[in-house]
């Protein structure tokens, strides 16, 4: 049996378990995160973040997510400003900009004196190699046959794999329906989270994601990014959004090309505790 220090937190309704890997031993397998993750007889989480000492100079920390299906991933927005929140919290670092590797590259969170954190979530990826999608060519937008209809959708990487779908309404969208089925669609070999963007005005947007390996959450960040950067390249959104998602708002602002984008919110802690990991019965 392991018991397990943690740090609950939020982010614009994207929930998570913080676990601070500098000051404790951490080596749970898949089976053991589903076992938190599981909102009734575990903690509940989207995602858990593990904050790690550097692996590379000239970084003040390694950072790992785990999905609540207990699969490692590369990046999420939302738990990178409650990553930079927990540090500076539990006085980790002094740093109001931290260099924060991640298996996707390196990432620069910022605590602004508002209490709001800026992440640099680093240029959108386009070419389907990259994201990685199986495609002949990078198009404008792509079609898939999902439960018989065709749908089109824009795709980007933010880290993660993005496919964004315009709807006239949010509310009617069929994240529940069809989200998973895009998700594990073959064209996106490792996945992919699937967007539904309401645009509402050249500054606002409405989203709901279904995030691979979580579902629907309450807010995505990389998913936010990726649904601005495509209104951006469809030429229907400002450089500078606010996503009004079912956890919150976020602003998202993109210069477009190869430029970075900046994405900005809230985080917060919930509650600490601790946690005995059963074995296998």
């Amino acid at each position: 049996m392991t018991r397990l220090r943690f740090t609950k937190m939020e982010g614009a309704g994207n929930d998570f378990v913080v676990v601070d890997a500098t000051r404790q031993a951490f080596g749970l397998d898949a089976r053991e995160i589903r076992q938190i993750a599981d909102r009734h007889t575990g903690i509940g989480f989207d995602q858990l973040l593990v904050i790690e000492p550097p692996r590379t100079d000239g970084t003040d920390f390694y950072y790992r997510i785990f999905n609540a299906d207990g699969n490692e991933v590369s990046q999420c927005g939302n738990g990178a400003r409650c990553f930079v929140r927990y540090v500076h919290d539990k006085t980790l670092s002094e740093k109001s900009t931290i260099r924060v590797e991640t298996a996707s590259g390196v990432i620069e969170p910022r605590l602004e004196t508002d209490g709001n954190v800026t992440v640099d979530m680093g240029a959108p990826r386009f070419e389907p190699a990259d994201i990685p999608m199986r495609a002949l060519r990078r198009e404008r937008t792509y079609t898939i046959v999902v439960e018989d209809r065709q749908v089109e959708y824009g795709a980007v990487s933010m880290g993660n794999p993005h496919a964004v779908q315009l709807v006239p309404d949010i509310d009617r969208a069929p994240v529940r329906e069809q989200g998973p089925l895009i998700e594990r669609n073959p064209v996106f070999p490792q996945g992919a989270n699937a967007g539904y963007m309401q645009v509402v005005d050249r500054k606002n947007v409405r989203l709901r994601v279904w995030e691979r390996g979580a579902g629907e959450t309450l807010a995505c960040g990389t998913g936010a990014c990726a649904a601005v950067v495509m209104g951006i390249q469809w030429e229907l959104l400002d450089p500078v959004v606010c996503v009004h998602t079912r956890g919150g708002k976020l602003r998202v602002a993109w210069q477009g090309k190869d430029q970075s984008v900046f994405m900005t919110g809230p985080a917060r802690t919930v509650f600490e505790g601790e946690i005995e990991i059963q074995g296998e019965k």
